[in-house]
Order: structure tokens, then C-alpha cells, then sequence
């Protein structure tokens, strides 16, 4: 579901072979139930009209009567309803409309016609139009049901929350999800291409079709192409598949992501009648049990962070500007992977993983046929609630895991499909009695409870979803995130994955690669603490590591007022907190170094999900004493304050890989120097700074490499604030108010502070800043209109952006 070059799919095309039109805008919205909602005479014109994405969970109010785990968000339930009019290049034509996803339980009529239900809001869904389609007006009605709440661990949002698309095709066409890519053997000189293509006869006469298959360079030039003649009987499906070479193939990795466009089309008689593009990768991934992972031949260590769909004040209705800027800065932290917990995200995170270089772990569930634990008044706090996926599991689950690796298979970003996370707790909610003995890091409760389910069924389900994964992709291997994995080797479910995650668990690698030589081991999530890394970098047989986690994410909360998690490497608002640059120093090469300052700690571990403390920050009492740590990979540093050297401290010497200096606090200039091999390679810089005097803005642009084949997104301007003195230092102790007012063809999205504790009005026109910045999403209506942004607060000196 993409905007191409090489068709205008979001426009109706003079020939119509395939039209794709996005239908995010003028739905009409009701939070609540409504009798009759769902026919077309329904008077909807007292109903709010907006633009989907839309996520109302967002929108509050935030209440301690809501549920921790997703945040203290209403859920409930909302009606969408749109018309629209029958074009008349649609005679003839099949039209059917796509929901990339929609939290949950939604309902879809047409012109009064019940089409379906989706009980699960992560995966997207298509229906067929055609028969119910009238000429003149058209109307659509979706009912989603999000009436339990507390449905979730983490933040899900409500609501028609991803895009939208009508699509119009021939009635012998390529089916939804039908074209599959892949390259069985490639190598620096040539790469073996297969493709197969499903197509639908949707008429009642045989059909003698052609299948073409092309894939074009970034230079435009075709290096590989085949075709291939197939009947396909009336009302049924046939299989097209073909299998070319291509010479000196630009392989798709994490430092060059190189990727084709394919193009396959249908011919009837010498007569185009469809045509589908998607952009592709050449690219063969391995994972050995004694090597690891290997990346085009190339052994690759996994550096990687879990991150959920939310991105703070947005909810999870994200725009793809958004995940822009959070997969650049990612990426230069190092970050080479992320796991997309735990269950399938929005369809363009995909793409940009392919053209941005991240390896992904595509996860469908959190949960199988029986309920984990949903907190309610805080994370492992009171009563805890059981609503959640499974009661639909035994339905759809096959469905669901189908779909997801449907959609997702021709993506060179993804290397792993994952079946479940910590679906193994132990005694959340399966049992054994091993958890009387041994270790087990993650429990709940004490020792076994009978009166849960036996962990045997891990085994017995997790066979069947490998099988039914299996089915739809062999190219890449089937894993789970196993939580208890010394409950789960009593059963098949370790054996029956390709390969093992283990959360939290890294002192079981050694013993388990012992008894298991043959088991493929990775740490699927983990803390911030170093030892876990270096379980993983010390030891060649462990392929990887995804930390929890990439990016602060709503739910998952404390109690009241506390209502997101802040494990992440970036804030709410996408900016890096110190923990970010200590995984730069341990991640990446090119030369870097940060210090921040902290108080004197009595511990330094304060547990598995601690963050370093190094705020980046040079103020105080003078005379007290202070401590100031320093993140570098460099094998040597020197602190300096107001020009005097206060001593230099070595790598190799370092606990845990951090350079500190217990000082004393004086005002003025603090600056830590890098070395490599004597030569300096690198400086970071605090200063003492004043009072808070004005407003800085700086409007996030993506450096790098335009894309060729697809075009970003860039409606969406992502304004960074910083309160500064009257030097233009950024003060971070600031709290100062920003007012946010907008005159022109724009319309404000938010403001996003990061603060976890701020349950404000989220969408008010003011908001405090927190450590001196905050982040302002301003969303253009037209790209030819102007507009003017002004950012303003008591005491400061106002700003004023003016957009073309």
C-alpha cells in the first residue's frame, strides 16, 4: 500500500489498471454508541469530520478510573462513517477498501451491507465493494468497540488509527498480499530471484493470462525480468512463478540499503489489465548456533531495541515524518535492529527499515489462548485485570499470523518472525513444577500455582503456529521471546522455534548452549546493563541483543499520576536521554564522547532497567561535590574546568565502561577531551548557564540520501524547542510554559514534553517543557499555502516561524 514514481497510485490514473486512493480524509466521527449508526440515512452531520489516522484514546481525558497498562486512556466505543461518490472508471472494476488497522473489535458496513468483523487492531484487512456500490453516493460506517480497557500491557489507542485506502482493479488481478520475493542464493557476482504471483479470476469464463515479472535498479535500468502464461479457472485462483538471475546484484545491508523496485503485471489478450510494484531487497540472511547471525555471508552482531507503535501526545495515529526522525537518530546510536513489539506495526515503519538499513523482528502476539496479567493501579500493583487477545485466539490466531507475514514477506528489513513474547511467563499464566526450584528471574507469585495452566500447551501451540507460519514463508526462521526458559525446556516449545530468544536471561547462555547445541540463541530483550551486552559480544554463538527499550512508550505506567514507561534510549518527544550516548559509546566507531553530572551515587547497579545518571548539565552549589560521568569510545579522556585538567582516565580501566571524576562544583566551563592514540578525536562542552531568557526552535529536516523509489512524507513539521539564556545556552533545569499559536493553512498536532507525571490537557495550545525542550507537531494543510508558528512564554523572548 505505497506511493510510487512509477505509478500514481494516489490518483485516479487516465487508464485505470489499478488505482489506489487514499481515503484518510472527511470521515465523520462519534465517540459512543449509536443505534443505526450503520445505515445510510443516518444524519451524521452533528458528528466531528476529521482525518484518520485517528486515535481518540489520546485525546483523554487521562483518569486513575482507566487502567495503568494502557496508560490511564479512555477507551469506549466510536463510529466512523464516510461518503463518497462511484467513480466512473470503476465500471467494470473491482473496488474494495483497506484498513491497515483499526483498535479493535471494528465493524464495517457499506450503504447499510454488514461486511465483517476484525477483532484484532493490529493487523490490517481488506473487503470487496463491488455488489453493494450504488451510482451517486456511497456511504461507509465502521463501529469499533474498545469498551475494555484494560485490554493491554502497554498503550493501544482507540479508533481507525493507521491509513486507509480504496482500491479498484480488474476482476482478473493480483491478489491482496499475492506477489511473494524471494533470493535462495546470492553472492557479490549473481543473485537467484523467485517470484510467484497469485491471481483472481473474478469472472465466469476461463482466463488465459500473462505474467510479467521486471525488477529495476535505482538507475532505472531492468536487471532482471521473466514471464510466465497461466489459466486461471473462473472464480478461482491460479499461481504464477518465475525465476530469473541478476549479475553483480547491489545487495541489500545495514550500511548500504540497496533495494530494486519489482514490478509485475498482468496482460489479457496482449491488454495490460493489472499492474503492482513494491520495493524489494537482494539480500541472504544465516543463523548458526556456534556463529550467530550473518548478513550476506557477514558475521553481524544484532544491535537492537524493542519499540511499541505510540509516539507520546500523537497516540499511535503516528505520522510517518515521526519514525523519520526517530529511525535516524536511532541509527546513529548505533542501533541496527529493532524487535516491533508485540504485534505488527503501521505498513510504512516497514519500508523505511528497508531504506534506512534496520534488520526486524516482526512479532504477532503477546498473548495465546489464555489471559496474561493487565495492571490496573500500577504495574504490579492491586488486582490485576485478564481482559485481552486471547479471547479471540482460538478464532483468529491463524488468520492473524497469516496476514501479518502476507503483507510483511517481501521486506529484505525483516530476518525473523516471532510467534509470541514472554507467552512463557511463568505462572502468567502457564505452570510447572519447576518453578519450585532453580532460577527464574521473571515470576510471578512463588513456585508453581496448580490451579494454572500447564506449560506443556507451549509446546502443543506453539507447533501449530510454527506450521502455520510456515505455510506462508520459509525464508526466514520462526522464533518466540521466551521469558521462562527454564520452565519452557521441559516442554517442545523451544525446539519447535528456528531459533530462541531469552529475555532477561542471559546466565542461562553458557549451560544452555552446552545441553542444546544445535539451539540458535539470541537475547531478545534486556536491560541497560553492560554485563548483558557483554554476554552477548563476549560469546559468537549469541546473534544478538534488543534492549527494552528503543523509545518511552505510553502504558505499562505506575500509579497515578505516572502514565508512561520511560525505559527508552529517546523520550516521548524522540530526544536522547544519557543512556542513548552510553549505547553510542559501546555501539558504534566513528569517534564520541558525552559527560553529564550527577551526585555522588552510594550503588552504582540499581537494577536491571537502571539508566546511567549524567545529565547534561553544569550548575550547582559551588564548593559541593559532584560526580561527572563520561560515555566515549575513544581509549582515552581528559576532564578540563575553566581550562585546568582535572586528570585523564582510560577505557581499559573503566568500570563498566564508565569514566568518571569525583570533583568539586565551580561555575563556569566543563569540557571533556577524546583520545585515540594520543590524539585528540573528540570534545563535548557544558557551561554554567543564566537565567532563562528566550525560545529556540529548530525544525527537524532528514539529512541523508533521498529516497528514489518512494517519496516521504513531509506535511508534518517537527518544531524542537529549547529554552536558552541570554548566551543561547540551553537551560535544562527549565520548566517554562510554551504557548503555541498558529496563523495560516496549518493546524497544531500537539506539544510533547516527555514529562510521564504531566497529565494535563494533551492537546492544549500550552505546555511545560521538561529539561529545557519539548517538541511542537504542526501539520500543514496544503503543501502551496503559508503559515506562521509562534512560540511564546512569560519572561522569554517570543519566535516566529514563517512557512512557505
Amino acid at each position: 500500500m505505497k506511493r510510487t514514481y512509477f505509478l500514481v497510485l494516489l490518483m485516479w490514473m487516465p487508464v485505470l489498471l489499478r488505482a489506489q486512493q487514499n481515503f484518510n480524509a472527511d470521515w465523520h466521527f462519534y465517540k459512543g454508541d449509536v443505534p443505526g449508526a450503520e445505515k445510510p440515512a443516518f444524519n451524521d452531520a452533528s458528528w466531528r469530520t476529521l482525518s484518520v489516522p485517528h486515535d481518540w484514546g489520546i485525546e483523554g481525558p487521562f483518569s486513575k478510573e482507566w487502567a495503568s497498562g494502557t496508560g490511564y486512556s479512555p477507551g469506549g466505543i466510536g463510529w466512523y462513517r464516510k461518503t463518497f461518490s462511484f467513480e466512473p472508471e470503476w465500471k467494470g472494476k473491482q473496488v474494495s477498501i483497506y484498513f491497515d488497522g483499526v483498535y479493535k473489535n471494528s465493524e464495517v458496513w457499506i450503504n447499510g451491507h454488514y461486511l465483517g468483523k476484525r477483532p484484532n487492531g493490529f493487523i490490517p484487512f481488506q473487503y470487496e465493494l463491488t455488489q453493494y456500490l450504488v451510482p451517486g453516493n456511497n456511504t461507509i460506517a465502521v463501529k469499533v468497540d474498545h469498551t475494555d480497557f484494560a485490554d493491554s500491557r502497554w498503550y493501544t489507542g482507540s479508533g481507525i488509527y493507521r491509513n486507509v485506502y480504496l482500491i479498484a482493479k480488474d476482476p482478473v488481478h493480483i491478489n491482496q498480499w499475492g506477489v511473494a520475493f524471494s533470493t535462495p542464493v546470492v553472492s557479490i557476482t549473481s543473485a537467484a530471484v523467485n517470484v510467484k504471483a497469485t491471481v483472481t479470476n473474478g469472472t465466469n469464463a476461463n482466463k488465459k493470462v500473462t505474467v510479467m515479472y521486471s525488477l529495476i535498479n535505482t538507475r532505472m535500468d531492468t536487471a532482471g525480468k521473466s514471464q510466465k502464461i497461466i489459466t486461471v479457472a473462473p472464480n478461482a485462483t491460479a499461481v504464477g512463478d518465475c525465476s530469473f538471475t541478476v549479475s553483480n546484484p547491489a545487495l541489500w545491508s545495514i550500511d548500504h540499503p540497496n533495494t530494486y523496485m519489482l514490478k509485475v503485471t498482468l496482460l489479457l489478450e496482449g491488454k495490460k489489465i493489472d499492474e503492482w510494484d513494491s520495493e524489494v531487497g537482494i539480500r541472504s540472511i544465516r543463523f548458526d548456533a556456534n556463529k550467530g547471525f550473518f548478513l550476506n555471508g557477514e558475521p553481524t552482531k544484532i544491535q537492537g531495541v524493542c519499540i511499541h507503535d505510540d509516539a507520546g501526545v500523537l497516540g499511535v495515529a503516528v505520522p510517518e515524518e515521526v519514525w523519520v526522525r526517530r529511525l535516524h537518530t536511532l541509527k546513529e546510536g548505533g542501533c541496527n535492529a529493532l524487535r516491533l513489539s508485540h504485534n505488527p506495526h503501521a505498513d510504512y515503519l516497514y519500508r523505511l527499515c528497508d531504506e534506512l538499513g534496520f534488520v526486524v523482528m516482526d512479532e504477532a502476539f503477546d498473548e495465546w489462548e489464555a489471559g496474561k496479567n493487565k495492571w490496573i493501579r500500577g504495574w504490579n500493583n492491586g488486582t490485576p485485570g485478564k481482559d485481552g487477545y486471547h479471547t479471540y485466539f482460538k478464532e483468529w490466531s491463524d488468520r492473524d499470523l497469516r496476514d501479518m507475514i502476507l503483507r510483511n514477506r517481501n521486506h529484505p528489513s525483516i530476518i525473523m518472525w516471532s510467534i509470541g513474547n514472554e507467552i512463557d511467563y511463568p505462572n502468567d499464566p502457564y505452570t510447572h513444577e519447576i518453578l519450585n526450584t532453580g532460577n527464574n528471574p521473571q515470576i510471578y507469585g512463588r513456585g508453581a500455582l496448580p490451579d494454572h495452566p500447564p506449560a506443556a500447551r507451549l509446546g502443543e501451540i506453539s507447533r501449530h503456529l510454527v506450521q502455520v507460519a510456515k505455510q506462508y514463508d520459509t525464508t526466514r526462521p520462526v522464533t518466540a521471546a521466551l521469558a521462562g526458559v527454564v520452565m519452557s525446556n521441559t516442554t517442545s516449545y523451544p525446539t519447535n522455534l528456528d531459533i530462541v530468544g531469552y529475555n532477561y536471561q542471559e546466565y542461562r547462555y553458557a549451560a544452555d548452549h552446552q545441553q542444546y547445541p544445535n539451539r540458535v540463541i539470541y537475547d531478545s530483550e534486556n536491560g541497560m546493563r553492560l554485563s548483558a551486552w557483554d554476554a552477548v559480544e563476549n560469546n559468537p554463538y549469541i546473534a544478538g541483543q534488543f534492549l527494552w527499550t528503543g523509545i518511552d512508550y505510553l502504558g505499562e505506567a505506575g500509579t497515578w499520576p505516572n502514565r508512561s514507561n520511560q525505559a527508552g534510549l529517546l523520550d516521548l518527544g524522540g530526544f536522547p536521554k544519557p543512556e542513548y550516548y552510553f549505547r553510542q559509546s559501546i555501539w558504534t566507531k566513528e569517534p564520541m564522547i558525552y559527560m553529564g553530572t550527577a551526585p555522588i551515587p552510594k550503588s552504582e547497579d540499581n537494577g536491571i532497567w537502571s539508566h546511567k545518571q549524567a545529565a547534561p548539565v553544569w550548575d550547582g552549589t559551588d564548593g559541593d561535590s559532584i560526580r561527572v560521568n563520561c560515555f566515549t569510545n575513544c581509549g582515552e579522556a581528559e576532564l578540563f574546568l575553566n581550562g585546568q585538567s582535572l586528570g585523564k582516565r582510560t577505557l581499559a580501566d573503566a568500570r563498566n565502561r564508565i569514566l568518571f571524576w569525583n570533583t568539586i562544583y565551580h561555575p563556569g566551563e566543563l569540557v571533556v577531551k577524546g583520545y585515540q592514540d594520543g590524539k585528540q578525536v573528540a570534545q563535548y562542552m557544558l557551561n554554567t548557564t543564566g537565567k532563562a531568557t528566550a525560545i529556540k526552535a529548530n525544525v527537524y529536516k532528514e539529512q541523508g540520501k533521498e529516497p528514489l523509489f518512494y517519496q516521504r512524507a513531509d506535511r508534518l513539521k517537527q518544531i524542537e524547542v529549547t529554552i536558552t539564556d541570554e548566551k543561547g545556552q540551553k537551560v535544562y533545569p527549565a520548566e517554562n510554559p510554551i504557548t503555541v499559536s498558529i496563523t495560516g493553512a496549518a493546524t497544531l498536532k500537539g506539544i510533547e514534553n516527555s514529562d510521564a507525571n504531566d497529565v494535563s490537557d494533551y492537546h492544549a495550545a500550552t505546555r511545560k517543557a521538561k529539561h529545557g525542550a519539548l517538541i511542537v507537531y504542526v501539520l500543514q494543510k496544503s503543501d502551496k499555502e503559508k503559515y506562521e508558528v509562534k512560540l511564546e512564554s512569560p519572561g522569554l523572548e517570543p519566535i516566529l516561524l514563517k512557512f512557505n
